[in-house]
């Protein structure tokens, strides 16, 4: 049995809203050292999520794989158009969409601002004990229905990352987004397996972490936009995929950390280096959002590459 049959054939339970918990960390510290995540029901504004959907559908439609005469809202995804585009292309830095769409999406001011919500900097700042770092990094998935798409393989971010182990993930849908259309979903209790072992697969950092049969069960939820997923860089997470067959999923994954531990270089600059900061900048309104990082006194250390290729342990 593969590891992705093995994730495949571990049970499913639903994700624990602790939104009533808000406003205590300690017990938000207490329940995610159990479970390795927490979920909130409508931490952000909807009609901020909303917003920043429209922008980003727009660039969508912009580059044809909207079907026609459609809401960009709405999501409807021309799967024929998409097909069309170069399954490398599309694959680019596991974004889901070629190059210059993401180009176009990394310079939507929102797209970095929602990082910065108040909602969310309260949160980190209570988890982290102050001292928080929105870390400037962003990332965007978009998963259009099509053929050639690979879900992200269950994993731990802090492979991907590293830097400090302190770090918290935000996870958080662009709208609605039910299970099948292919929420996240995170493997419970698993970041108590300290840092596991990886091979190769397809799918967004081509890298699954050999988790066997761990007895585990995967969280899921039914997401609703202003909903927000978090949870610990050795947290085991995977992408489902989508089942629903028309409609675009866009997400976004976001990472905070306090500002006097360890940082890698990569977590300070663009996804993937797609573009310089002064390009992205260009147009944007709201000077604090530029370089807010350069006076924070931060520790960089170069990401270790050995690290991802961890193969000392199979199932």
């Amino acid at each position: 049995m593969t590891t992705s049959d093995i994730a495949t054939a571990n049970p499913t339970v639903e994700l624990v809203d602790s939104s009533p918990l808000l406003g205590n960390p300690q017990a938000l510290l207490e329940r995610a050292a159990v479970d390795g995540y927490l979920f909130f029901r409508g931490l952000l504004d909807r009609d901020r999520v909303l917003g920043l959907r429209r922008q980003m559908m727009q660039v969508v439609a912009d580059h044809g794989w909207l079907r026609a005469g459609t809401d960009p809202m709405d999501g409807i995804a021309d799967r024929a158009a998409f097909d069309k585009v170069d399954p490398v292309a599309a694959a680019f830095c596991g974004t889901g969409v070629p190059l210059d769409a993401y180009r176009d999406i990394y310079r939507i001011q929102e797209f970095h601002a929602i990082g910065h919500d108040p909602a969310m900097i309260n949160l980190y700042d209570g988890l982290l004990g102050g001292n928080v770092l929105r870390q400037p990094l962003s990332i965007a998935r978009v998963m259009v229905p099509s053929s050639n798409f690979q879900p992200t393989p269950a994993h731990q971010d802090f492979i991907h990352i590293q830097g400090t182990k302190n770090v918290w993930t935000s996870w958080f849908p662009l709208g609605d987004c039910p299970v099948e259309l292919g929420a996240l979903t995170v493997l419970v209790g698993s970041q108590a397996d300290g840092l596991l072992t990886y091979h190769a697969a397809q799918g967004a950092g081509e890298l699954e972490a050999y988790i066997c049969d761990s007895g585990l069960s995967w969280g899921v939820a039914d997401f609703q936009a202003g909903d927000v997923l978090t949870f610990t860089s050795l947290t085991v997470h995977r992408g489902m995929p989508n089942v629903k067959g028309e409609r675009v999923r866009l997400s976004l994954d976001l990472r905070y950390q306090r500002a006097d531990e360890p940082i890698t270089r990569g977590s300070i600059t663009p996804h993937c280096d797609i573009l310089p900061w002064d390009d992205i900048y260009q147009g944007w309104t709201d000077e604090s959002l530029k370089y807010y990082w350069r006076d924070r006194g931060l520790t960089l250390v170069d990401h270790d590459e050995e690290l991802r290729w961890q193969k000392n342990k199979i199932c």
